[in-house]
């Protein structure tokens, strides 16, 4: 077994894949629209799906957003370096909210950003 891909619910479907292909540097993998259930799937990664974990941002025609539930926590992705990446976030438009540091009561360093929908992304610096 391993995990495929985790999903999230988008308001603005091209603009999540500017951001995620952009600004985090994946690619999009595959897109696919669904008229009879209205909605559109797109899938973006940093590597082929049959050998990596993806991303999938699901689009419901005619929903522009979403309340983010309180049981979701954050997406995490390793950086070679967590200072750099969040800087050259900021710069290209990025909302950093939490700048790159220790992690609280440890010393891997860390930063969290937050994707065009609110959903938060953790950047961690390589072990």
């Amino acid at each position: 077994m391993r995990i495929l891909h985790t999903m999230l619910r988008v308001g603005d479907l091209q603009r999540s894949i500017t951001f995620y292909t952009e600004l985090l540097g994946m690619k999009l993998l595959r897109q696919k629209e669904y008229p009879d259930g209205r909605f559109t799937l797109a899938f973006l990664g940093y590597g082929d799906e049959s050998a990596n974990t993806v991303l999938e941002l699901t689009c419901n025609w005619g929903v522009e957003s979403y309340e983010i539930g309180t049981a979701f926590g954050h997406i995490a992705l390793e950086v070679d370096d967590v200072y750099q990446a969040t800087d050259a976030l900021k710069k290209h438009g990025g909302k950093v909210i939490r700048e790159a540091g220790p992690m609280n009561a440890g010393t891997t360093i860390i930063s969290f950003i937050e994707d065009p929908d609110g959903y938060q992304i953790e950047l961690i610096g390589k072990k």
